[in-house]
């Protein structure tokens, strides 16, 4: 009989050790046990990982819509049925920001993760002289959600705004636009089909996927069918507002329609849909600009008509529904669905993965936002220094507004006690302006000609 050390299967049982030749348990018993042991292992292990396997992962971003315009935020008037009941399925996030309210800029944080400070898209359009495509680099050469999740099997469709050129300078590995300002073709989304999303994920088979929504809603031109439009016209508003109320419901309309073609279709349980807005919005009957309503402050303006917007993340089984109080940035969106999709970002992100605080229950550890306001038009490409107006902090209840122009005065509100910014107290509480300035020079101090921290 061959001989052993005992003492190596400490610790184990009859099932785990070498059969003798003379054991009265035959040897063929032994191994089917061990056989079935290993087998049931494995099962397990397979069930785990499908349990955990990566969610699909649609944003949707509208596009020129006031925080407060939705029902779920309280708004009288506008009805938005479909987010408010995405809203109460999900974990909302009320007091969610933009850190640049200006269209390109925001999209490119969306897909970075990175401050327009740090991605160097900080405005609309390129210097007058040069050519749009030398503004394409900074996106295409960056680690944007679709390139990072692509090694990770995922299939990417684009669809409505997109600045940066062909769909794939974003790393997306199919999609609508191929050139233009706004997004050429891809516009069609939203305001005239549907069809290209279903029939991207209908292909997408047993492979993950990443739908990037950004139609084109309710930004002007404020055109919304008859049959919503005659809801809003009532006498003595104006035809303006009526407009711009019936394009939020019309929104809303074709929100919910994709999140029901992807409930009907077995996906509710497998997808985690973001819901945010690039920048906000206010109607008035004031001044035109180039056929867009920039104001004193709504869009491209650091007030919360501006920056701020409601975010939800919704996932049905995965993700409790629940009201948070928490400040959030959208910033906070890439490693928040990056981690969903069980990819790591190469570099060191500043937003925050929202996963422990909407799975959990954990506590947001942050008590600021911060932003920055640029010009329309880039005074030099690869400086956002140059271009910056205003920089502004939220900490807490607090929000400080700096602007960059030489002799202007900071601005100080409460906001949870004056969220349309009426009461400047920055004359009466000169330690919390200088506290909050602190903060906001220790992000990033354009006046101190340093560039951001680049992860």
């Amino acid at each position: 009989m061959v001989q052993r050390d005992d003492a190596a299967f400490v610790g184990t049982t009859s099932i785990d050790r070498p059969c003798d030749a003379d054991s009265s348990q035959p040897m063929f018993w032994n191994r089917f046990v061990r056989i079935a042991t290993l087998g049931w292992a494995i099962f397990v292990s397979t069930m785990a990982v499908q349990a955990e396997k990566p969610k699909n992962v649609v944003l949707i971003v509208g596009d020129d819509m006031g925080w407060t315009d939705y029902g779920f935020m309280g708004h009288e008037a506008i009805k938005t049925p479909n987010l408010d009941r995405l809203a109460s399925e999900g974990a909302l996030f009320p007091s969610g920001y933009t850190p640049t309210s200006l269209c390109r800029a925001s999209l490119a944080t969306l897909l970075t993760g990175l401050y327009a400070s740090q991605h160097k898209i900080c405005c609309n359009d390129p210097p007058q002289g040069v050519d749009r495509s030398e503004m394409l680099p900074f996106l295409r050469d960056a680690p944007t959600i679709p390139r990072l999740l692509k090694d990770r099997g995922y299939r990417s469709f684009q669809s409505g705004k997109f600045w940066e050129g062909h769909y794939s300078n974003g790393g997306f590995t199919q999609g609508l636009t191929t050139k233009g300002r706004h997004g050429d073709d891809g516009l069609v989304i939203g305001r005239k089909t549907m069809k290209p999303i279903y029939d991207f994920i209908s292909s997408c088979g047993d492979s993950p996927f990443f739908v990037w929504y950004a139609p084109m809603m309710p930004h002007e031109p404020h055109d919304p069918p008859e049959r919503i439009l005659k809801k809003y016209e009532v006498a003595g508003r104006e035809p303006k507002i009526a407009k711009y109320w019936a394009m939020c419901e019309w929104f809303d309309e074709t929100c919910g329609e994709l999140v029901q073609w992807i409930d009907d279709h077995g996906l509710r349980e497998d997808t985690l849909i973001v819901y945010v807005v690039d920048n906000g919005w206010l109607q008035t009957n004031g001044p035109v600009r180039n056929g867009e309503q920039f104001l004193t402050r709504s869009k491209n303006t650091p007030y919360e008509d501006g920056v701020r917007t409601p975010v939800i993340l919704r996932c049905p089984g995965w993700i409790a529904a629940s009201r948070k109080t928490e400040l959030v940035s959208t910033i906070d969106l890439a490693p928040t669905i990056l981690a969903a999709c069980g990819a790591a970002a190469p570099q060191v992100l500043p937003g925050l993965n929202l996963l422990p605080v909407v799975r959990e229950g954990k506590t947001l550890e942050r008590h600021d936002v911060f932003g920055e306001i640029y010009f329309h038009d880039c005074v030099e490409l690869g400086k956002p220094r140059l271009s910056v107006t205003h920089r502004w902090i939220r900490h807490n209840d607090w929000k400080l507004i700096v602007p960059m122009k030489s002799g202007s005065s900071p601005e100080l509100y409460q906001v949870k006690l004056d969220p349309h910014e009426r009461l400047n107290r920055a004359a009466s509480d000169a330690a919390q302006v200088a506290e909050l300035s602190r903060l906001l020079d220790q992000r990033w101090n354009p006046q101190a000609g340093t560039s951001p921290d680049t992860p």
